[in-house]
């Protein structure tokens, strides 16, 4: 599969390059201002209709057209098949910018008019439309460890993933007693969560940790249709193989292997302590996935501040409120929180930059794959970890 998925690839890549030019169509992700000596110009990063993603600039003077469609001439010249499973720079020249308003546009238009806090709108606008946040709000979050909070994930789908079965579950119920008694509400109800969450996954343009959390969510439905173990490394490899076989460009995504990375460690904990209570369970394990993900955020952003460790908490307190703000939303108070979120980002970070080097994380890594062998391991594992967050604190 991996061999045809590349065949299919190297074929769009021969089209997009057969002449030194291309037009191309394309939705622009995020726009900003960028200075070089005296010169300032804007750069756009636009995912085309194609599939592959690229930068490019613009004059100084052209309007805001974050989330527009595009129409490109691009100099191909310089592209590599290699490029195009990750972001590459080309030339271009604006052709035409669509007036069509999407449906993203709509609700994001709709979020600006309801918040007048220009950072709350945002917020709002990457929770519920993936809509990427300006390089001061992510470094704020990543400061306060819930960068992870604010970009759609697996997290996320796992909460509309409930939220929709319970809407379902009693009305189902009740049209199953008095008309098909024989059916699998379970399986049912399912089926109509995987095609709305589909759905909603394609007019997010199927972020890549999305896709893995989706793809794992039906995969790890018909495991437990058939009786076999859910919760195994062997599940989680299986899943990530056929991911990548099918969605070549998913192994250059650093947010995907972010995702997986989530994953592995939730795993980890749930074979390695399974004869903890299930209160324990709920208590420990945000605590451990915040210490085994944390060289991986330290390497890769660097912020931290004395806020980073309670990102448990905030974690927990923002299963509350994710849900109730849609729901706040849908019934016209979407206001009602946010008081409570320009708090949140009012907080004095006091962000501290932590130089980690590269080779921590490579150890980390080495360590949590060995702790899949030895349990002795886990405990090597969780200590260098700690030994890193206490580092990382005494840095503050």
């Amino acid at each position: 599969m991996l061999s045809y998925s590349l065949l299919i690839e190297y074929q769009n890549f021969k089209n997009l390059t057969r002449f030194d030019t291309a037009i191309v169509k394309a939705v622009v992700l995020k726009q900003y201002t960028k200075s070089k000596g005296t010169k300032k110009y804007q750069v756009l990063k636009l995912k085309s209709d194609d599939g592959f993603s690229f930068y490019t600039t613009a004059k100084l003077s052209l309007k805001n057209v974050v989330g527009k469609k595009l129409t490109l001439e691009i100099d191909t010249k310089n592209i590599t098949f290699f490029a195009i499973f990750r972001y590459f720079y080309a030339y271009s020249h604006i052709l035409d910018i669509s007036d069509t308003t999407t449906l993203k546009q709509k609700i994001n238009d709709k979020l600006q008019k309801i918040h007048k806090n220009q950072d709350i709108a945002d917020i709002y606008q990457a929770l519920y439309t993936a809509k990427p946040l300006d390089k001061d709000l992510q470094s704020l979050f990543s400061s306060l460890g819930v960068s992870h909070l604010f970009a759609i994930s697996g997290y996320h789908l796992g909460v509309l993933s409930g939220l929709i079965f319970l809407l379902f579950r009693y009305p189902y119920s009740l049209l199953q007693d008095r008309y098909f008694p024989y059916r699998n509400s379970n399986i049912d109800i399912f089926i109509i969560v995987a095609v709305l969450l589909f759905g909603y996954l394609l007019f997010l343009d199927m972020p890549p940790s999305l896709l893995r959390a989706y793809f794992m969510l039906v995969f790890g439905f018909v495991l437990y249709n058939r009786g076999i173990e859910l919760v195994s490394m062997q599940t989680l490899l299986v899943s990530v193989i056929i991911l990548v076989s099918f969605f070549p460009q998913l192994f250059f995504s650093l947010g995907f292997w972010l995702s997986v990375s989530g994953v592995f460690y939730i795993f980890l904990f749930l074979v390695e302590f399974k004869t903890l209570s299930k209160k324990w369970k709920f208590i420990l394990m945000p605590i451990w996935v915040y210490i085994m993900i944390l060289p991986y955020s330290l390497v890769i952003f660097g912020n931290f501040s004395m806020y980073h460790p309670l990102s448990v908490v905030w974690t927990l307190l923002f299963s509350l409120f994710y849900p109730l703000s849609i729901f706040l939303h849908l019934i016209g108070l979407g206001t009602l929180l946010d008081r409570f979120l320009v708090e949140f980002i009012s907080l004095d970070s006091s962000i501290v930059m932590i130089y980690l080097n590269t080779i921590f994380l490579y150890i980390c890594v080495f360590l949590s794959f060995l702790a899949l062998y030895k349990r002795y391991f886990i405990y090597i594992l969780l200590f260098y970890n700690l030994g890193i967050l206490t580092y990382a604190t005494i840095r503050l």
